[in-house]
Parts: structure tokens; sequence; C-alpha cells
């Protein structure tokens, strides 16, 4: 397994992966790279009427995270690590899920070009999640963009990233059942996840489940 440096937490809306990729950037004292979703002026409309407003909330996001990636390219000369709290691959999850067929097509023409030339992670980590930890997760922290996000969208989301994932072979990958663990309030749960990260015996792909705890 080659030296980790490059870390990208992925997950479904709720499941922990920018609270997770502050912490552990924190830890290695690296460069954080998060997703600006607040700055979408269609985000909160889309999730209103998803519909009438997937194209425009797509194509804000697609070219708002290709200009965040490019700077990758650039070695950050104070930072031994970069963290990330997405992967530019995951977009088209989004894409095929919300957009229609002609959306699709012109998605598809600008999408491969963009990818081409971007840095990819070292290794991503997949937060895979119940619906009702989702749910949990999203009411605890209380954002009025996500208020309008029902149950039903967060289970198709949830079945394309596992879809997604299962077919994943870009970069080396670990998957975290992380219903059960609690990586922000435990210290415990988060080193045991770090060590798993860092565990220079993982092969290409991982499943990592903690114990429950009781």
């Amino acid at each position: 397994m080659s030296e980790v440096k490059y870390i990208a937490i992925e997950g479904v809306i709720g499941a922990g992966k920018s609270s997770l990729a502050k912490k552990l950037s924190d830890k290695l004292n690296a460069k954080l790279i998060e997703e600006e979703f607040e700055t979408n002026p269609f985000l909160e409309k889309f999730y209103f009427d998803r519909k009438r407003y997937a194209f425009q909330t797509q194509m804000f996001f697609l070219i708002n995270r290709y200009k965040q990636q490019q700077e990758l390219h650039q070695e950050d000369l104070f930072s031994d690590f970069i963290v990330s709290d997405y992967i530019f691959a995951k977009d088209k999850i989004f894409a095929y899920l919300n957009l229609s067929p002609d959306e699709i097509k012109l998605y598809e023409n600008l999408f491969p070009t963009l990818q081409r030339d971007l840095r990819k992670p070292d290794l991503v980590v997949y937060l895979q999640s119940s619906i009702d930890r989702l749910i949990y997760n999203i009411k605890k922290r209380g954002r009025k963009i996500e208020r309008n996000i029902t149950r039903s969208y967060l289970m198709q989301l949830s079945e394309a990233y596992n879809n997604f994932f299962f077919k994943f072979n870009e970069t080396p990958l670990l998957i975290v059942n992380s219903t059960e663990i609690d990586f922000v309030n435990s210290e415990n749960d988060f080193e045991e996840l770090c060590r798993q990260i860092f565990n220079e015996n993982r092969g290409f792909i991982e499943y990592f489940s903690p114990e429950t705890r009781g």
C-alpha cells in the first residue's frame, strides 16, 4: 500500500464526512478542502423542487468543485497532508439521480474533460450509514438549507452511493459502517478509525465495521 497523503471523505448527506474531515485535518495539520455547498444559490430551491432546479444546482457544484480541485496541482508547501470532504467523481452520482436524459447528454460532454487532469486521492473513506442515523444527524445540525430533504430522497441517494462505491476502483477505498460510531465526540472511535486509515496492511478495498457499543 502506497503512502497516504491525500485523503478524501465521502458519504451521503448527514453521514459526518465534513466533521470527520475537519477533525482529521486538525490531527494531521493538513490542508482542508471543504465542499462549499452554502455558496450554491440553487441548493435550497432544489430540495424544495428537485426537477426544476436540478440542472442549475448540478452545474454550479460541478464548476465550483473543479476550481477547487485544480488548486491541488500545486503542491502545498506548508502541509504534508491534504484532507477533503468530497471526491470530484461523486458529482456523477447526483447527476444521474437528478438530471433529465437531455441534461445528462450535456453533462456527459463536460464532465470527462474536467475530470481528466485532476489529482486523485491516495485513499477514499466512504462513510456508510443507516437512513435513520442520517436523518438524526441532519436534524441535529439544523441547517436551514436542508430542511426540505425527504426520507425518500435520502433513500434514493444512499442506494446511488452504494452502487457507485460498489463499482469504484479509481483509488484505494475504505468503507466504514458509521451507523454505530461517534468519531466526532468519542476519541476512542476517532483513533480507531485513524488506525484503519493508516493501516499499512490495508488492501485496495477494505470494509471496517466497528463493534456496536453497548
